[in-house]
C-alpha cells in the first residue's frame, strides 16, 4: 500500500512544474555569463584608459594601440585582422538576425507571407544597409545608435515578461540538450563562444572614444568610462533577465533566438521582433564603420585613389553585399556565435587589452592589475581554443539539414 502511495506521489511530482525536473543546470551558465561580464568590463576599462596612454597622442583605432604596444608592423598584424573579422562576423550575424526577425514579424502579422523564404528577408535587410552605409561617420549615427539601444532594451523586456508569463510547461527539462558526454562537451564549448560573442564592444570602443573632445583638464576617458558603466549595467539587465527567464520557460529546448521560441501574445512577440530588426539595423552600422575606415584608408593612402563619393559608395556597397552573401549561404545563428565568439572575440575582448596593459603600463608583479590581466588572459586563451570547436561542430550539424537560399 505504501509503495502504491509512493508511486502515486512520484507521479504527481513528475507532473507538477516545480518538481518535474530536478536536473537544473543553471549555475554554470550564470557563472560563465557573470565572469565574462566582469572580465570584459575590466578589459574595456583598460582600453578606455590607454586611449591617451602617450601624452599628447590619442590612439583612435584599435590597431594603433596595438602598434604602440607591440611595434608598428607586428602590432598592426596582431590586431587589425582580428578586429576586421570581429566586425565582419558581427555584421554577418546581424544580417542573419535581421532577416530572421523580419520574417518572424511577417509570419505573425501577415501569415500569408509565411511561404516567403528567409533569404528574401535578409536581402531586404541588406538593402537598408546599402543606404545607411553611406553615412559619413560615427557622429552621423547618433540617432540610429540611440534607436538601436532603446530597441535592445525594449525587446529584452518583452522577452523577459513573455517568458515569465508563459512559465515552464509540462515536460520542460532544465538540463542539457545532448545525451552523450562528447555531445554535451561540444555544446558547452559552443555556449562559451556564444557568451564571448555577446561582449563585442571592444572592437569599436577606441573608434567611438575618438569622436569625443579631450583636454588636459577633462580627458575623454572620464565621460567614456561613464558611458561604458551605463552600457554595461543595461547589458547585465538584458542578458541575465533574458537568459534566466528563457531557460526557465523553455528549458533545454529554448531556441538560439528566444523570440523564435515565444509565440504568445502574438502582437507583443511581433512588436519585439520588429524591435530586434530595428536594433540590428543600427548596430550593423556601428560595427561596419571601422571596417569602412580601414577599407577607405587602404584605397586612399596605399593605392592613392582620390577620396570621392563614388569611391565611398562602391567600397561600402561591396562590403555590405559580401556580408549579405555569407549570411544567406550560412545562416546558422547559434554555430556562428560560438565559432566566431571563440576564434576572434575572445582575443579582442578578453586578453589583447590585458596584454597591451602589461606592456604599456608595466604593473608590478602580483599587484591587482598584474594578476587581473593574467587571469583574464588565461580565461580568454582557453575560450579561444575550445569555443571554435563547439561552434564549428554546430555549423556542421545545422548544415546537414540546410538547403542553400532557403
Amino acid at each position: 500500500m505504501s509503495e502504491e502511495r509512493s508511486a502515486q506521489a512520484k507521479k504527481v511530482e513528475d507532473w507538477l512544474p516545480v518538481t518535474a525536473s530536478r536536473k537544473a543546470k543553471w549555475a554554470p551558465g550564470v557563472i560563465a555569463l557573470g565572469i565574462s561580464w566582469l572580465v570584459t568590463l575590466y578589459s574595456l576599462w583598460q582600453m578606455v584608459q590607454m586611449h591617451e596612454a602617450l601624452p599628447g597622442k590619442r590612439f583612435d583605432r584599435y590597431h594603433e594601440l596595438g602598434q604602440f604596444s607591440f611595434g608598428p608592423k607586428l602590432g598592426f598584424w596582431i590586431v587589425a585582422p582580428q578586429q576586421f573579422v570581429v566586425q565582419m562576423a558581427t555584421n554577418i550575424v546581424y544580417m542573419v538576425t535581421g532577416g530572421k526577425s523580419l520574417k518572424k514579424f511577417f509570419d505573425i502579422v501577415v501569415p500569408e507571407f509565411g511561404s516567403i523564404r528567409k533569404t528574401y528577408f535578409i536581402v531586404i535587410f541588406a538593402s537598408l544597409q546599402l543606404v545607411l552605409s553611406q553615412t559619413p561617420n560615427f557622429n552621423s549615427l547618433k540617432g540610429v545608435s540611440l534607436i538601436a539601444a532603446l530597441m535592445s532594451f525594449g525587446y529584452s523586456a518583452i522577452s523577459f515578461i513573455a517568458s515569465v508569463l508563459r512559465g515552464p510547461h509540462h515536460g520542460v527539462r532544465h538540463g542539457v540538450r545532448s545525451s552523450t558526454p562528447a555531445a554535451i562537451t561540444f555544446d558547452v564549448f559552443n555556449a562559451l563562444g556564444t557568451v564571448a560573442f555577446a561582449f563585442a564592444g571592444h572592437s569599436v570602443v577606441l573608434e567611438i572614444q575618438a569622436t569625443m573632445p579631450s583636454s588636459q583638464e577633462r580627458p575623454s576617458k572620464i565621460p567614456m568610462w561613464r558611458g561604458v558603466i551605463v552600457a554595461y549595467i543595461i547589458v547585465a539587465l538584458c542578458y541575465f533577465s533574458v537568459a534566466l527567464s528563457g531557460f526557465w520557460a523553455f528549458g533545454d529546448l529554448v531556441d538560439d533566438d528566444i523570440l523564435i521560441s515565444l509565440e504568445k501574445p502574438p502582437w507583443l512577440i511581433a512588436a519585439a521582433n520588429m524591435m530586434v530588426f530595428l536594433h540590428v539595423v543600427g548596430s550593423y552600422q556601428v560595427f561596419a564603420m571601422p571596417v569602412f575606415d580601414m577599407i577607405e584608408a587602404l584605397l586612399v593612402i596605399k593605392y592613392k585613389l582620390t577620396p570621392s563619393l563614388p569611391l565611398r559608395i562602391i567600397a561600402r556597397s561591396l562590403y555590405v553585399a559580401l556580408t549579405a552573401f555569407v549570411a544567406i549561404c550560412i545562416p546558422f545563428f547559434g554555430g556562428l556565435l560560438g565559432f566566431f565568439g571563440g576564434l576572434v572575440f575572445s582575443p579582442t575582448s578578453y586578453f589583447l587589452p590585458c596584454i597591451m596593459w602589461l606592456i604599456v603600463k608595466k604593473p608590478k608583479a602580483f599587484s591587482f592589475h598584474w594578476t587581473a590581466s593574467w587571469v583574464s588572459t588565461i580565461i580568454g586563451t582557453l575560450l579561444m581554443i575550445v569555443a571554435p570547436i563547439g561552434g564549428l561542430r554546430q555549423i556542421i550539424l545545422d548544415a546537414k539539414s540546410y538547403k542553400f537560399f532557403s
